[in-house]
């Protein structure tokens, strides 16, 4: 089961770093969709991917006292993971490297679901773990959903090539010429 979730949330995440574009900048589509090539939007398409495969596995597993748990902390890992790699790796590189970006997107999910499936097999635990996780799903999912639509004015929400945040960073939003302006160094692609 770990190796379909590895597979799905790796082949839906990268459809979902297209979907925005290909909906012709649908506001619905773009709750769970990258509008831009910022850190954050990448961190995004990862945790829908996510969302979608926990939801599946509660189907799966039925009610399993760790899934909110798990969910959680699967999730925080990624929060965690894709800006500590990205960073670090373009603070020795100067730039991006598209295959990096491609392993390192491949590892954060590896990583992810080896949490994700640790701890919902990992035996009873304490019912404040489990409100803990609670609240950390909530804070998750508002997050989530206001950070499209509402960025902070930060480098980590910011398209390295429109400079603009949030929808306004859809390159499809700007004129010709911001097309073929040249990428800052700590750009994004997939």
């Amino acid at each position: 089961m770990i190796y379909a979730g590895i597979i799905g949330i790796i082949l839906v995440g990268t459809l979902l770093h297209f979907t925005y574009g290909l909906s012709h900048q649908n506001k619905f589509i773009a709750v769970f969709s990258a509008v831009n090539e910022s850190t954050w939007e990448h961190i995004k398409i990862c945790m829908t991917a996510t969302f979608i495969w926990c939801i599946i596995c509660g189907f799966v597993y039925g009610w399993n006292a760790n899934l909110l748990i798990a969910s959680a902390l699967c999730l925080a890992t990624e929060i965690f993971l894709i800006p500590v790699i990205f960073y670090t790796y373009t603070a020795f590189t100067k730039k991006t490297i598209l295959l990096v970006d491609i392993i390192s997107f491949c590892v954060v999910v590896i990583c992810a679901q080896l949490v994700f499936f640790h701890f919902l097999n990992f035996g009873t635990l304490p019912p404040f773990c489990t409100i803990t996780s609670v609240i950390i799903l909530i804070a998750e999912i508002i997050i989530y959903s206001l950070f499209t639509f509402f960025p902070p004015n930060t480098f980590f929400f910011k398209d390295p090539i429109t400079g603009k945040y949030g929808i306004e960073g859809h390159p499809d939003l700007h004129n010709h010429a911001h097309h073929h302006k040249k990428k800052a160094p700590h750009s994004r692609k997939k």
